[in-house]
């Protein structure tokens, strides 16, 4: 049962008339930033800007959305020269989403990457006077948590709302949509594997959150409208889909819509059969078999909405549906607004994910079968070179 808290002090608005055009910097932009690229140009006066580390990929995929899309700006925000980099990029910027962020990596390059890498673009932000900023986190984030991703997620967080009081902060559940890393690598496992694994008989709960969903909470965000900036403005969205689902439950929808029901088993294994796992296959080059110790501590969590939010909390449902999108519903829409996985899962978990599956965690992954001799090769002990 998913609490769902309808903030009653959201008003109803409409998006602004004027049509100065905005320019809107997406930083980090991967999967989720082409979703939320497409959201902002629905609007004809943004004008989008994509940095990253190598943006060019992403913008040629975008660029049949046209003049919308901006030129590319190439940045290393571990590099001594991000910052200036970032200032270049946000010059006359009126809002920026930072989207910074790992899965995989060492306590270290968390840090580098998630921390630093994000109190960068905050402060290159204020810097250069930017009004809106939206911080792209995930439930779970605490500095005090069990994990360096989870504890240099809310030091991100952190930074971007002491560098601006009137930002805001998205943390999704798990992302879905055509071209994701988690459904499509689990359909693209199920076709090497004589099983899926789950760890501690499944039971910890996702909520998962589609990609389309959440760019038009960045959407509303980054506009400049009174109303919205009230209502947005220092506060943490949890954003969860309308349904919360085991672990074991995913793995069955993975199986079912990817046409392998019946004829792939689901095997529950100790948590710390996991752990030994990761310590094997954390030191393989990345790729879908990819299974780091903290990944393995991080699933005895919930990743749901939490039902005791903190006072500064907006509700994701209560967001989307007080302000009106310009963006063309893609996928029929669930409870309240939200769009279900159970009616998106179909349109692309079939023999769409051999191909959207070729990326994991927003890198290329080697392809299965030679990541599975890897595999087999570091668990036998013939590999002493232990690669990194």
């Amino acid at each position: 049962m998913i609490t769902r808290r309808l903030a009653s002090t959201v008003s109803v608005s409409v998006p602004p008339t004027d049509t100065a055009p905005r320019k809107i910097v997406l930083v980090g932009a991967g999967f989720l930033g082409s979703y939320i690229a497409k959201a902002l140009v629905a609007d004809p006066r943004n004008r989008v800007l994509l940095v990253s580390r190598n943006p060019q990929k992403l913008h040629s995929k975008l660029s049949h959305l046209g003049s919308q899309i901006l030129p590319p700006h190439s940045t290393d925000l571990t590099s001594s020269s991000a910052s200036s980099s970032l200032r270049d990029a946000f010059k006359d910027a009126s809002a920026v989403v930072s989207m910074v962020g790992l899965l995989t990596g060492s306590e270290k390059t968390m840090d580098l990457v998630q921390r630093q890498g994000t109190e960068r673009v905050a402060e290159a932000a204020r810097e250069e006077g930017v009004k809106r900023v939206v911080g792209i986190s995930a439930i779970g984030a605490d500095e005090g948590g069990i994990t360096p991703y989870w504890r240099t997620k809310a030091l991100g967080e952190k930074a971007i709302l002491e560098n601006h009081p009137t930002g805001t902060i998205i943390r999704p559940s798990i992302v879905f949509g055509p071209g994701d890393s988690f459904f499509n690598r689990f359909a693209i496992l199920a076709k090497y594997l004589p099983f899926l694994p789950v760890f501690g008989g499944g039971v910890v709960r996702f909520q998962p959150v589609y990609a389309g969903d959440i760019a038009r909470a960045v959407e509303i965000c980054c506009r400049d409208d009174e109303e919205v900036v009230r209502q947005v403005g220092g506060r943490i969205i949890e954003a969860g889909g309308p349904d919360v689902f085991t672990y074991r439950e995913i793995m069955q929808l993975v199986l079912r819509y990817s046409g392998l029901e019946g004829r792939r088993a689901i095997l529950s294994l100790p948590y710390w059969v996991g752990t030994m796992q990761g310590l094997v296959l954390e030191k393989l080059p990345e790729n879908i078999f990819t299974l780091t110790r903290d990944q393995v501590a991080q699933l005895r969590s919930d990743n749901i909405v939490s039902p005791s939010p903190p006072l500064n909390s907006l509700s994701f449902q209560a967001l989307l549906s007080a302000f009106p999108s310009s963006l063309p519903t893609s996928s029929p829409p669930g409870e309240a607004g939200l769009t279900s996985v159970e009616k998106v899962l179909p349109t692309y978990l079939g023999d769409q994910s051999r191909e959207a599956g070729k990326r994991t965690h927003g890198r290329r992954s080697s392809d299965a079968p030679g990541a599975f001799e890897d595999v087999k090769r570091m668990s036998s002990g013939k590999d002493k070179g232990g690669r990194s």
